[in-house]
């Protein structure tokens, strides 16, 4: 698989491994992993062709963290072809993000991983926090995240969260890294499509999350309704028959598709792809290859796509 420069002697693949559904947050994807699954195909993470996974302190309440954790332990600790990226999160009780905060989840990530340096370590989800200035503020949660940088506890530092007004803010005023967005473009959204032009001319190199709007454009209508993690309606899938209509057409996978269109924008360093099963891994690399022909491709992106938060009307859980 090929791989991408993203700083400080750090290359990775075109292809990142995420972990939040492995952390077990049926609220989120509706459906629950069995841990000993979720271990197993971690393990097959690390001995496939990709060389990067991402994982977070909050996803599955640290449980995707320990996971992963317990499998290094079993391997006498983290390969070191692998590059490992976790996210700074919030005090789940009060919601703050502050300093102290801020260390205490780094804390937190290092036990649970069973490392003493993480590859690169991102800001996560600020949008959600009790008050932005606890983390903009002098001494705060950025002050401190490359603060952990300046020590060499962490190579790289990023910014990982969804909502593109915010984010396109801070990466102006902050010397990230790298940084995250997710559902943000895609096939059926391009909200993200400014802020990327940003952080490319910024010298930011972008992973770009959740190809798959949530799962729905890897699985399909015929096995969901969910569409960002949330039920929607016949009318509101619209976009996606008509995708499912084209790929059915040129006899491609919709997750070909899907995929291939953030694996071939070149501002794009890595595209993370949530799985829960080990035959996903054969089955992205699969779909990666797949030879899709330009009369196909010119229909695809011919299709209309929305340029709106597709989170606007989620009732977001932590789970």
């Amino acid at each position: 698989m090929n791989k991408k420069d993203i700083g400080d002697k750090i290359k990775v693949s075109e292809i990142c491994f995420g972990t939040s559904a492995l952390g077990n947050m049926p609220d989120t994807y509706g459906y629950e992993v069995n841990p000993s699954i979720a271990e197993e195909t971690i393990l097959a993470i690390l001995n496939g062709p990709s060389n990067f996974i991402d994982t977070s302190r909050n996803y599955g309440m640290g449980r995707s963290e320990k996971l992963i954790g317990n499998v290094f332990k079993s391997l006498g600790g983290k390969p070191n072809d692998i590059i490992l990226a976790t996210k700074i999160d919030r005090d789940t009780a009060t919601n703050i993000l502050d300093r102290d905060a801020t260390l205490k989840s780094f804390e937190q990530s290092i036990k649970a991983l069973e490392t003493e340096k993480i590859d690169i370590l991102h800001l996560h989800d600020p949008e959600h926090c009790k008050d932005l200035n606890d983390i903009t503020c002098k001494g705060g949660a950025l002050d401190t995240l490359f603060q952990l940088k300046e020590e060499g506890s962490v190579t790289l530092v990023g910014l990982a969260m969804g909502k593109v007004e915010m984010m396109y803010d801070l990466i102006q005023e902050w010397p990230f890294d790298v940084m995250i967005n997710h559902n943000r473009f895609t096939l059926l959204n391009r909200q993200a499509d400014k802020l990327f032009n940003l952080a490319k001319k910024k010298g930011i190199k972008i992973f770009n999350a959740a190809p798959f709007c949530g799962g729905i454009l890897a699985k399909g209508t015929k096995e969901t309704n969910r569409l960002v993690y949330q039920e929607v309606s016949e009318k509101k899938l619209k976009p996606v028959f008509d995708l499912e209509k084209i790929c059915l057409k040129y006899n491609i996978p919709l997750g070909a598709a899907a995929l291939q269109f953030s694996m071939k924008d070149p501002r794009i360093s890595s595209t993370i792809v949530g799985i829960t099963k080990k035959s996903r891994i054969d089955q992205i690399v699969e779909w990666s290859n797949f030879e899709i022909y330009e009369d196909a491709w010119k229909e695809i992106l011919s299709l209309p796509f929305s340029i709106n938060d597709p989170e606007a009307t989620r009732n977001y859980k932590l789970g």
